[in-house]
């Protein structure tokens, strides 16, 4: 039998969020509820399509190079998804820039997929690091 693919979900931590600064504008009605709420969900999905998946959540830069770089060291990922509270975001960009970074120095093999908000990373696995 084959091993379940790896999936790391990389994503800001939402209780560190301010849903009400208008960067954040395109997603309105977001509470830090909703947001893990849907990350957890989209962890299920996976896991429940046959993946291991594993969710790393970040804050805006002090520590998010070290985190994921030791979510990294643990296992080696068949994908990466960074999530869209990182990328779509412009103030995020520098954070975003370093993640992806990272991401390819400690997994130069891993496929990267992006999701449009945090209810659809099955979708963007699923695309770029379908289950055989």
């Amino acid at each position: 039998m084959n091993a379940k693919k790896s999936v790391l979900s990389i994503g800001l931590q939402p209780t560190l969020i301010d849903y009400a600064d208008p960067a954040y504008a395109a997603f309105p009605g977001m509470t830090a509820e909703k947001v893990q709420g849907g990350l957890d969900k989209d962890i299920a999905t996976l896991t429940a399509l046959g993946y291991d998946a594993k969710l790393c959540l970040t804050d805006f830069g002090a520590t998010a190079e070290a985190m994921i770089r030791a979510s990294l060291q643990e296992k080696r990922y068949d994908c990466v998804v960074i999530g869209a509270g990182v990328r779509t975001i412009g103030k995020n960009f520098l954070p975003f820039e370093k993640m992806l970074n990272v991401v390819h120095e400690g997994a130069p093999q891993a496929r990267l997929c992006f999701n449009t908000g945090p209810f659809d990373t099955a979708e963007a696995v699923k695309r770029w690091c379908p289950i055989d």
